[in-house]
């Protein structure tokens, strides 16, 4: 059975998640280093994990498997979920695959290194309507072919 696991600490459609999972009744690990609210249900498991360095993504990465779902927009975590099986999405709904996270991890450390030199500043583009629509459609739509696969 699909699970899906959420990098929670600064995920933006946390509520967009419960709602497609519970539509689907899907078990959903909402993974962070601190408390956050979530609906009361018995398929939403708040895992809270320790302040260490990548302690939630670590227990991500140990607990994620084939047909799982896990929602990041971490770079190293979305490449150890991808060695596990794992299906692996952003907030945005983008996808990443054995195909593409080389490249991703490439510009993760080219950005990171543009920052150190001072040569772009950190900015991030606001988070969309557009954008969470766009995620809705895309979990909705892999959530229906892993189960297909299944």
């Amino acid at each position: 059975m699909t699970r899906i696991f959420i990098d929670a600490d600064a995920c933006p459609v946390k509520d967009e998640i419960y709602r497609v999972a519970g539509r689907h009744k899907l078990l959903t690990y909402v993974v962070s280093n601190s408390w956050l609210r979530i609906p009361q249900s018995l398929l939403i498991e708040q895992i809270v994990v320790s302040d260490g360095f990548d302690a939630a993504d670590d227990w991500i990465a140990e607990n994620a498997r084939p047909k799982d779902i896990v929602i990041t927009s971490d770079i190293p975590l979305a490449d150890r979920s991808l060695t596990k099986g794992a299906t692996v999405l952003g907030p945005n709904g983008k996808g990443l695959s054995g195909q593409s996270i080389g490249m991703a991890l490439a510009m993760r450390d080219l950005n990171a290194h543009l920052r150190q030199t001072g040569e772009i500043s950190g900015y991030n583009a606001a988070f969309t309507k557009k954008d969470r629509s766009q995620f809705l459609n895309i979990l909705e739509n892999t959530i229906r072919k892993l189960q297909q696969q299944a």
